[in-house]
């Protein structure tokens, strides 16, 4: 049987990607809806998911719908604990968890700086010392991850987990805005943007258009860092 996952546009909508990623990456059964994120119809289309509304939003196979992304998790991995959503070494899971919740609350200045968007970098953009604090607060939260955990596998805690769910589109994030990040962090987010996940999820983007493009700024901009 298959989950129902309910998503907003692909190339801008950061939680609906990982929202995804939970499903696409640990072979979990789904049906995809888009929902009409960006085109005033997504409270009508969720409507039958109340009280959703926002997401992503999955319904399980026997109809119970769950909201929000770290309840999503939290829900499939209790569902799946043979899937390895997380690590599976206590401690490495205690600090995964740990750093999908932070991501989850945190960052706020990094997140309302730089929306999400894949198609396109804006190499000019200014980085605000807030946004800066945030920048290290995530390069030394990785680098911590790899070095205590990372050594069996190329992801934060060796082999992937929701913890890089959950900070995919933080490098989608680092790419698009060419954000200073040291070699370790920049070697992590070009990880995530060569993973064939990332890529089908960001071509299935692209084909969408938009007569106004949401988040689109007046900086010079480059193509995107494939």
């Amino acid at each position: 049987m298959s989950y129902d996952l309910f998503i907003g546009a692909r190339a801008f909508s950061s939680w609906s990607l990982r929202g995804w990623l939970m499903f696409c990456k640990f072979d979990l059964p789904v049906r995809v809806q888009l929902v009409g994120l960006y085109t005033g119809t997504m409270e009508a289309d969720l409507a039958p998911l109340a009280p959703a509304r926002l997401v992503p939003v999955m319904r399980t196979p026997e109809g119970i719908v769950v909201g929000d992304t770290l309840a999503m998790a939290e829900t499939l991995a209790e569902r799946h604990p043979d899937a390895g959503l997380w690590p599976a070494d206590p401690a490495a899971r205690a600090r995964a968890r740990w750093m999908a919740a932070e991501m989850h609350s945190g960052f706020g200045a990094l997140r309302s700086a730089c929306p999400m968007q894949l198609l396109r970098q804006y190499p000019g953009f200014a980085v605000t010392p807030a946004v800066q604090t945030d920048l290290d607060r995530i390069e030394s939260l990785w680098a911590l991850a790899r070095d205590r955990h990372g050594h069996a596998g190329p992801w934060l805690f060796g082999d992937y987990s929701l913890a890089d769910v959950f900070f995919a589109p933080v490098a989608a994030r680092i790419a698009g805005y060419d954000l200073p990040v040291g070699p370790a962090a920049s070697a992590y987010v070009s990880r995530h943007l060569s993973d064939p996940a990332f890529r089908e999820w960001r071509q299935e983007g692209l084909k969408v258009s938009y007569e106004v493009e949401p988040y689109a700024m007046d900086l010079p901009s480059g193509p995107w860092p494939d």
